[in-house]
């Protein structure tokens, strides 16, 4: 049906050839890693299991500085990446269990130092293409559900949908200059999106640019960062002139960078995107000798409290923003429309009858990772799509979508009472919509 129709008729991820990177295709990475996972395939599936062949595909220009500040390194996309960084006497290595893993203590102070203070993250494995061109805004507008005619220097959150109104990617766009606009999604989804730029820039005067290994970048978050990053710039990096969901081109002792003040922590911050060969530099400007480093666990469990959607878990391509809780993205009255326009303001007239909530399990020592089942008067209604511990809160969460045979209101939804069923028991859960850690965006503004 896919190639007869163009399209797969429902979320065909694991048979989905853009789930490959270029050097996956390669003879002795796939003698390695093919032994290793045919190996693994009836073995415990321990949640956070790193895979130990075929490493060390994709690098940052920062590995050798994080791995000497004692990063553990897992791997995504081919990349490594500091998952979490361990104590000066700890073993770098995963001791794996269903419950409180070694490294969850290191995560938890990473965590701490986000909200209270600041930490440094090596996003650098972030996909990211450059899209140019006298038509660029024509053709985002027509593939991102968001507003993208908007000022020079303004970051856009979006969604691309298919036909059925499913998220194929969820994305930031930021205008870098009236015909530019820099694309970055998830390291996992490079080639899936670089296909769908490609394929669907057919028709317009467009340039899509795949310039992930041109730039690495730093996520420099919490209370602090401003009071960090300011000594070390001549910018002005005060609320008004730097005023969220916006960038600008900043120097970083002495380095030019793009500066966007966005966050998928939930904390005040930038995003720099350094130049390659400028990484090292601005790196050791801005974490000095003390500054915490913080890795992949601690992001996971900062954003999960503030209901920030993980594509590919708790959205994807059979999921509709109205469904994910996502329509703020949606601009309904663009003139030319987006794809999947029709199949949203269809769904928005008949109402959903499944919809993403925010799951706090009221047992501080139960952990949650996905799949767990989520039950509502006294039958199962749907499962966790992902789940992390809440060190803000003192709980584990857990995204996951309910189902109902009849489209429900957001009311009915929260004023149902469930649990969330592990190690076949069954632990109440409080659940939401809305951030658990400050709903109202105070800290970000």
């Amino acid at each position: 049906q896919w190639p007869d129709t163009g399209a797969p008729p429902m979320d065909l991820w694991e048979v989905d050839v853009r789930r490959f990177q270029p050097h996956q295709n390669e003879t002795a990475y796939l003698e390695a890693r093919t032994a290793e996972s045919l190996g693994l395939l009836y073995a415990m599936h321990w949640p956070f299991q790193q895979f130990e062949s075929a490493r060390d595909q994709r690098r940052s220009p920062l590995h050798e500085r994080v791995a000497a500040r004692g990063a553990c390194f897992g791997e995504l996309a081919g990349w490594e990446r500091p998952n979490w960084y361990a104590e000066p006497d700890q073993a770098r290595c995963y001791e794996y269990s269903y419950g409180r893993q070694n490294w969850f203590a290191n995560a938890r102070r990473e965590h701490e130092a986000v909200r209270s203070n600041v930490a440094l993250f090596d996003q650098t494995s972030f996909a990211k293409f450059l899209i140019s061109g006298p038509a660029a805004c024509a053709f985002l507008n027509w593939l991102c559900t968001a507003e993208m005619d908007v000022a020079v220097g303004r970051i856009v959150y979006s969604q691309c949908l298919n036909e059925r109104g499913g998220i194929e990617a969820d994305v930031t766009v930021t205008r870098v200059s009236v015909d530019e606009y820099l694309y970055v999604t998830a390291a996992a989804c490079g080639v899936r999106d670089g296909s769908w730029l490609s394929r669907h820039s057919a028709g317009f005067d467009v340039a899509v640019t795949d310039i992930t290994e041109a730039y690495a970048v730093l996520g420099l978050m919490g209370p602090e960062s401003r009071a960090t990053l300011s000594p070390l710039t001549s910018a002005d990096l005060g609320p008004a002139a730097f005023q969220f969901a916006t960038s600008q081109l900043i120097d970083v002792s002495g380095v030019q960078v793009r500066a966007s003040r966005i966050t998928y922590v939930g904390a005040l911050g930038w995003e720099l995107y350094i130049p390659w060969t400028d990484a090292a530099a601005v790196f050791d400007a801005i974490a000095g000798d003390d500054l915490t480093l913080a890795g992949y666990h601690a992001m996971d469990s900062l954003r999960i409290e503030k209901a920030y959607r993980h594509w590919g878990h708790d959205i994807g391509d059979e999921d509709t923003p109205l469904e994910a809780g996502l329509g703020f993205t949606v601009a309904w009255d663009k003139p030319e429309g987006f794809i999947g326009r029709q199949a949203l303001i269809a769904q928005r007239q008949s109402g959903v009858a499944k919809r993403l909530a925010l799951f706090v399990l009221e047992d501080p020592e139960v952990l949650i990772y996905h799949d767990e089942p989520i039950w509502a008067d006294g039958r199962p209604v749907g499962r966790i799509t992902s789940g992390a511990y809440g060190h803000s809160v003192g709980a584990a969460i857990g995204f996951g979508y309910v189902h109902g045979e009849e489209p429900f209101t957001l009311k009915s939804l929260t004023d149902r009472r469930f649990e969330i069923e592990v190690g076949d028991v069954k632990y109440s859960a409080r659940v939401g919509t809305r951030a658990v850690y400050d709903p109202g965006h105070r800290q970000i503004r």
